[in-house]
């Protein structure tokens, strides 16, 4: 029996509003808005969750909503960020990009961003955010990078969009990005809506990540599965690397957690389970006690094919997906197709 992971909060994504420009359907919102929410923190309530984030390390802040570029005090904030030490990011749909914002975002801090694709042509990315966004997208790209900002592409696998990958891929490293993540469709949001239409079959998803493997290479355009934690199985299946008993598919509760513009702590953002408030509870004390953390790093709670499953230490399986699939956030990774018992 293995004993529960050792945890270091690494990252923080902070949905730093809920409103946005876009209406992409598969947001993980159901909720997005026009504008600023009412409950988001206030300047004062998101600078003392600051102050927090600051006693607890090092952790890199990844400001992202919603679009965080709705806030009116977001460069305010990002430059507390920077004073306190902690390294920014930025993550954006990037249609609100010129060059005086960018030159702006990264005067204030901001070192690394992403920018979602979800096509390599305008006609795919639209359909999923709306006419004339696939051109803004790029221009934003471009205006963060001449900026002097790291800027990775976004690309969540459908199975309208699939098809691209390649093209994506080649788009991403002519542009001069800094790395690709392809994000496996989680169905919570709009994304249940087009759960059924629009998510690949485990089938489909194992060749994908066969895929990634293959073209993951030393020199070339760094790329990651991500909300794929079974990726690194199909890793060590094909040779690449060595099985590992260090975690390195789901992170979520163990190196890093999401907090909501109300101040609600989850373990991601795809998992509408709270773990506690950082407005009634110190977000160290959220990540050194909840039981819904703790839960998150012990393995040998997992059950059915993943509590069996060889990999579980190295992968544990998308929880979010789980919880869609079995309301049971322990349950099995619906996506991956092994079964330790055929082993």
């Amino acid at each position: 029996m293995n004993p529960p992971m050792a945890a270091t909060l690494r990252r923080v994504y902070w949905e730093v509003t809920a409103g946005c420009n876009l209406r992409c359907i598969h947001c993980r919102r159901t909720d997005v808005l026009v504008k600023g929410s009412p409950d988001e923190l206030t300047t004062k309530e998101a600078k003392s969750f600051i102050d927090q984030l600051a006693e607890m390390g090092r952790p890199v802040l990844i400001f992202s909503g919603g679009e965080p570029l709705f806030r009116k005090d977001i460069f305010e904030l990002i430059e507390y960020a920077q004073a306190k030490g902690l390294p920014s990011g930025l993550a954006t749909n990037g249609t609100l990009v010129n060059d005086a914002i960018a030159e702006k975002l990264a005067k204030a801090g901001v070192y690394y961003a992403s920018i979602s694709l979800d096509g390599a042509v305008a006609k795919t990315h639209d359909a999923f955010r709306g006419p004339g966004n696939f051109a803004k997208a790029l221009k934003g790209f471009l205006a963060l990078k001449n900026a002097g900002i790291k800027v990775q592409v976004n690309f969540t696998m459908t199975k309208k969009n699939a098809g691209e990958i390649t093209e994506v891929y080649h788009l991403s490293k002519s542009m001069g990005a800094s790395a690709l993540y392809l994000f496996l469709l989680v169905p919570v949001g709009c994304g249940v809506e087009i759960a059924d239409s629009d998510m690949l079959l485990p089938e489909e998803v194992e060749e994908w990540l066969k895929w990634v493997a293959k073209k993951d290479k030393p020199g070339e355009l760094p790329i990651k599965a991500i909300c794929a934690p079974h990726y690194y199985r199909v890793e060590s299946e094909m040779g690449t690397v060595p099985i590992s008993q260090e975690r390195k598919g789901c992170l979520a509760g163990i190196h890093m957690c999401f907090v909501s513009h109300k101040g609600d702590v989850f373990p991601c953002g795809y998992l509408p389970l709270a773990a506690g408030n950082i407005k009634k509870t110190p977000l160290k004390t959220i990540w050194t006690e909840s039981k819904l953390f703790e839960d998150f790093r012990n393995p040998e709670l997992l059950e059915g094919r993943c509590g069996s499953c060889d990999f579980k230490n190295v992968c544990g399986g998308c929880r979010a997906r789980a919880y869609f699939a079995y309301n049971n956030v322990l349950a099995d990774e619906p996506a991956c197709v092994y079964d330790p018992a055929s082993v």
